[in-house]
């Protein structure tokens, strides 16, 4: 699906493993890697000073995925200094990266809001998609389990679809790269509604079931024209745990996410379903940034 990746690591989110598995993300569809790290700006006396020494040190930890690349994979390796996000945002365009690579531990929304997260933030500052890792998981994996998960990475996606205008735009997004990269890995999805037993009955459809399956089958269709095996699941219930129950059930490689708006995603008071699966989902999420208005 994506043949250039920006991976971002602070050395404590376990991504700076993945310097190992250069040909396992290029099997994977991969042709371009950017390794990066960022390191903070050094203080002395409350005078801001670029800490080069450990730029330097940085760069020599990520020059491992350097050796040997494969044929037709280029690698890059990148570390500054500053605030992350703007050395994430200028690399991505300078590169013209594809996907960003990001660890997020799991976390609430209020230690999300006392202590921030990059990677929120860049779910309202980049138009680029976003896969999002478990550093727990990704620094756990043996080196056969994670050589698996490089190279299978966007093999089976899930895919939460409810006919809203954001869960076409995701489908859309995906039909969209699958047809321009005729080699794409991207094998299977999982479209899954879900029913929430928390709505009044007044307020649901006269025949739920029977709405979701029409336009399951409609998504379906779309999605299967690009000879891509195509499962529909209908489950009732709270919608994240039904949701992540799918996830567990299902040999998937990640949950793919959008949301309705650019505004509406990070908004403290108002959490929304992708913003609970980027919190609290162990798969990987990749989550594809609503149209820009």
């Amino acid at each position: 699906m994506f043949q250039n990746a920006l991976i971002c690591t602070d050395f404590s989110d376990g991504l700076y493993r993945l310097v190992e598995f250069v040909p396992s993300l290029a099997a994977g569809g991969i042709k371009q890697i950017t390794f990066f790290h960022n390191v903070p700006i050094q203080k002395e006396r409350e005078i801001p000073r670029i800490d080069q020494d450990n730029i330097e040190l940085s760069r020599d930890r990520l020059s491992a995925a350097l050796k040997n690349p494969p044929s037709g994979v280029k690698v890059n390796v990148e570390a500054d200094c500053g605030l992350p996000i703007d050395n994430i945002l200028k690399l991505a365009q300078t590169y013209k990266v594809e996907i960003i690579f990001l660890g997020m531990p799991t976390r609430t929304l209020l230690t999300e809001k006392l202590f921030g997260s990059t990677t929120m933030e860049l779910t309202q500052r980049t138009p680029i998609p976003l896969l999002i890792l478990r550093p727990q998981l990704i620094s756990a994996y043996t080196t056969e389990e994670l050589d698996l998960r490089c190279r299978h990475i966007f093999r089976y996606l899930l895919i939460p679809y409810d006919g809203s205008k954001s869960a076409d735009y995701l489908v859309e997004q995906i039909k969209q790269r699958v047809q321009t990269q005729p080699d794409c890995n991207l094998e299977k999805c999982l479209l899954c509604w879900i029913i929430d037993e928390g709505i009044r009955k007044e307020l649901q459809p006269v025949d739920p079931l029977g709405e979701a399956q029409a336009k399951l089958d409609a998504a379906k269709a779309a999605l299967s024209e690009l000879n891509l095996e195509v499962k529909t699941e209908i489950k009732q219930g709270a919608p994240i745990e039904a949701l992540l129950e799918a996830a567990e059930i299902h040999d998937i490689s990640a949950i793919s996410v959008s949301s309705g708006s650019t505004s509406g995603l990070i908004k403290w008071s108002i959490p929304s379903l992708t913003s609970n699966i980027l919190r609290r989902s162990w798969h990987p999420v990749m989550y594809f940034p609503p149209k820009q208005s």
